[in-house]
Order: C-alpha cells, then structure tokens, then sequence
C-alpha cells in the first residue's frame, strides 16, 4: 500500500532574522517541494506562506514560525508532502513508491530481485537490485526499463550481456 505521506526533505539551518527555514529537497528539483501550500513536520500540517529556490536549498517562511528561536526548533525536522497533493508526470514515480519492487527480467520472467535502492549520480539514476546470487545496477532509462507497474509490484527491466 502507498504511503500518503511521503518525506521529501530535511530542515538543515534557518534563513534570515523573520524565522524561514532552509530545506534540503530530497527530490529531483528543489522547484518540485516550492509546489507545495502545506508541508507536515512531525505529523502535522504546516501552512506554507511562501516558498522559494536558492541555492539547490528551498528557503520557506512556515505558519506560526516568525523568528529565529522558532525556526532553530525546527532544524533537523524531516518534511513531507501528502501524495494527494503532488503532481507527477506520465512515467514519473515517487522513490518510496520503486523501493521493494520485484524485479523481472523482462525476456526470461527470471524473478532478479527486489529494487534496493536508487542512486542518483548526475546523467541519470541506477536501480539497486539485490537477490539471489546476484546484485544487478541497472540503468533507469527506457532502454532498460521495460515496465514499472507500481500497483502490480513489479519492474520488468531488459538485461544487457554483462549486467
């Protein structure tokens, strides 16, 4: 079952003498956690008053947070979303969503494993598939990515010789 709640960064520092927060998204872009109009902090809905990229960081000034002393409470604080709030587009998924899909080799039905982890090195990111004998790194780009059927529980990839 997906989580609803999806932690999506972590408040690292305050910003300012007017008690904003500096977020580190845990996302693709920065820009995608400024969507958001409330963030939850320890199960609890926050308003967000306005929202902005600055340095790869997003710089927020939250309800009720008016000062330094108020936003240094929050620091160290994960944030999340509600996934009813988010939009993602065709063939995009949430990472809590991948992590703990069986993975299949889409030619053989071989069952690989189940999807670990995901790297996010710069050109693009690499499933972590362990199982079995094996641990397999596997490009996440559609020449191998074959099926993500999220409610399925399943990733269908095209292994290549060597992988």
């Amino acid at each position: 079952m997906k989580e609803r709640y999806l932690e999506t960064g972590e408040i690292v520092n305050t910003h300012g003498v007017r008690g904003e927060v500096k977020i580190l998204p845990w996302s693709d872009s920065p820009d995608f956690l400024c969507q958001f109009k409330t963030l939850y902090i320890d199960g609890k809905g926050v308003r967000v008053n306005s929202a902005k990229v600055h340095k790869n960081m997003v710089l927020a000034a939250l309800e009720g947070v008016d000062s330094v002393e108020s936003a240094m409470k929050l620091k160290g604080k994960v944030v999340s979303i509600d996934r009813e709030d988010a939009y993602l587009p065709a063939g995009r998924h949430f990472l809590a969503d991948l992590i703990g899909l069986r993975v299949l080799d889409a030619a053989t039905g071989e069952e690989l494993g189940k999807l670990t982890e995901v790297l996010t090195p710069p050109a693009h990111p690499v499933y972590r598939v362990t199982g079995g004998e094996r641990e397999y790194l596997i490009p996440a780009v559609p020449a191998f990515i074959a099926e993500t059927d999220i409610d399925g529980g399943i990733l269908r990839v095209t292994l290549i010789e060597g992988m």
